[in-house]
């Protein structure tokens, strides 16, 4: 999944966007949600180091749920297998993931209902070359591409083929087992180019100009915008419906606490960006590998594909992108489309 690199402390860049708030505060669920009928002892909200999580971690630090819960925790899953564990047990109640990830476990069984769509792309190219432009511009390159057959790979040979070029003839990819791998690599100047995530992309950006004077830095530039592509070549909206929260079984009968879920999680959305210099803060409190800057910078680049959409809405667009994947590799969507059901 989207892990962060080691990344040293640096000067706070100052970046706020207050009409942020109302735009997505637009967006908020309609009418106002009824208090769960039992207020319960405690909530444990759960994602991964990627930007899906920070609402998570503002609605528990904040308190905005005291109403349904005495205790609202958020806790961080690091790996595929710790996020089926944690879903299958349940050990948590509201979980952010990967939006094939959820389709796959409700495919196999696992009861979970999918309530919104948060995360619409945060991949990115990044290059030592600051003159490419879209995925054609890699003809005859090698690119370094973290975690073989997970998503970013599979999304990045699906825009390939659409531009139509075949990956081993006109794109040579160098799979590494991490992001922290693939930045490192770029770093040391022993690759030119790697598909990334944030906030790994803004990370490592920063790193790249936090060495000491008497060193010189590689020039590393953010390059083609991978959501822009999904547009271009498949003549879609731009953005692609890649991480929500799903709501596991303690908590799928509780209607009034979903309700007020939805609420406060979009709120806290626009919350973290209107404010990503404290959002930034908050994220390296509950992440060590996380720095403040690279959490703000990351927020400031994926302000247009970070929008609460409630899962009936974004039906359409997930059925487009599971349809793609199915295409592909069936498998990672659980071998057919979820049904009604799945979209809560």
């Amino acid at each position: 999944m989207m892990q962060a690199p080691h990344s040293p402390d640096f000067t706070r860049r100052r970046w706020l966007q207050a009409g942020a708030a109302a735009a997505a505060l637009g967006a908020l669920p309609r009418g106002q949600a009824q208090p769960s009928a039992t207020r319960r002892a405690r909530l444990v909200l759960s994602g991964p180091f990627a930007l899906v999580s920070y609402p998570l971690m503002r609605i528990a630090d904040s308190g905005a749920l005291k109403d349904v819960a005495e205790q609202v925790e958020f806790s961080t899953w690091k790996s595929p297998d710790q996020l089926r564990a944690l879903a299958i047990q349940p050990s948590a109640d509201l979980m952010a993931m990967p939006s094939n990830v959820a389709a796959n476990l409700y495919n196999r069984g696992v009861p979970l209902k999918l309530l919104d769509i948060t995360t619409w792309g945060l991949l990115w190219m990044v290059s030592r070359d600051q003159g490419l432009r879209t995925l054609a511009d890699y003809r005859g390159k090698e690119v370094v591409m973290p975690f073989r057959g997970d998503m970013p790979d599979i999304l990045f040979r699906l825009l390939a083929e659409h531009e139509g070029l075949v990956i081993g003839k006109d794109i040579t990819l160098r799979y590494v087992a991490s992001p922290i791998d693939a930045m490192q690599l770029l770093i040391t100047r022993r690759a030119d180019h790697a598909l990334l995530a944030e906030p790994a992309v803004s990370m490592g950006l920063r790193k790249t100009h936090s060495f000491p004077i008497e060193v010189i830095a590689p020039a590393l530039y953010r390059s083609v915008d991978l959501q822009q592509e999904w547009g271009r070549l498949l003549k879609r909206p731009p953005r692609i419906p890649q991480a929500g929260i799903v709501a596991l079984q303690h908590v799928q009968g509780d209607g009034a606490l979903l309700a007020r879920f939805e609420q406060e999680h979009a709120r806290a959305l626009a919350w973290c960006q209107a404010n990503p210099e404290a959002c930034g803060e908050m994220a390296a409190r509950h992440v060590d590998m996380l720095t403040p800057d690279g959490v703000a910078d990351a927020i400031h680049a994926t302000r247009s594909t970070m929008q609460w959409v409630d899962a009936a809405a974004a039906r359409p667009e997930l059925e487009f992108f599971y349809q793609q994947l199915l295409d592909r590799q069936p498998g990672l969507v659980g071998g057919k489309l979820p049904a009604s059901a799945f979209y809560g």
